[in-house]
């Protein structure tokens, strides 16, 4: 069967994915996204492609391929993997990556030029006491991340581990305003990033006087 590539919309793209993607919903944003088409216009396929998830790899020469749904149809992933890849080499990006989740074989990347680069252990979600997420149904899944890149791509950037922003239960319920000569007592909150002062009196006290002992060049 005859495949063909061509562009796709951002909105007609997600609902695509909507409709088919087994565990993943559309995502936020894209710079390009792409449909696969058969000889008779039956759509079978679409590979939405954005920025780097991780910030690690967002160095402005990186796509990542974001979304990638089929009907099953034979080649078809294949076919937009390649295409994607294309496209971001075309508009001067140096590398595309991606991830499979764990039990995928990656057959299709593989057909299409791509390469293991890396695995990644499953995880327990991406919610945080600062940043709460809601629960996506893809935590403690292990996945595989793949590149292809272009000959003068540099080596790929190193993740750094995941931030552990547990909060320590060993702090004080209760800590010291930081704001001279205040020392209050500051509660600590529930959620999110302990607080410094008291008020936002102290808080704007605190900062005059940090401006005040800093050098002016």
């Amino acid at each position: 069967m005859t495949i063909t590539v061509i562009p796709m919309s951002f909105r007609d793209a997600c609902a695509y994915v909507d409709r088919i993607h087994r565990h993943h919903k559309r995502p936020q944003g894209h710079k390009f996204s792409l449909g696969a088409m058969t000889g008779d216009g039956r759509l079978v396929g679409v590979a939405v492609v954005g920025r780097p998830v991780a910030r690690a790899f967002d160095d402005g020469y990186t796509v990542e391929v974001t979304r990638l749904a089929t009907d099953g149809t034979p080649n078809a992933c294949s076919a937009l993997y390649g295409a994607a890849w294309r496209t971001a080499k075309a508009s001067g990006h140096r590398r595309a990556i991606t991830y499979t989740q764990e039990g995928e074989t990656g057959a299709s990347l593989r057909a299409a030029g791509w390469r293991l680069a890396a695995a990644r252990p499953a995880r327990a979600g991406w919610a945080a006491p600062s940043r709460p997420r809601r629960v996506l149904g893809t935590e403690r899944v292990a996945r595989t991340l793949w590149q292809v890149t272009a000959k003068d791509a540099p080596p790929l950037p190193s993740a750094p581990p995941p931030r552990d922003e547990t909060r320590d239960e060993t702090r004080p319920a209760q800590l010291r305003c930081a704001a001279r000569p205040c020392k209050r007592l500051v509660a600590r909150p529930t959620t999110g990033r302990p607080a410094r002062y008291c008020s936002h009196a102290c808080r704007q006290r605190a900062y005059r006087e940090r401006r005040s002992v800093t050098p002016t060049s």
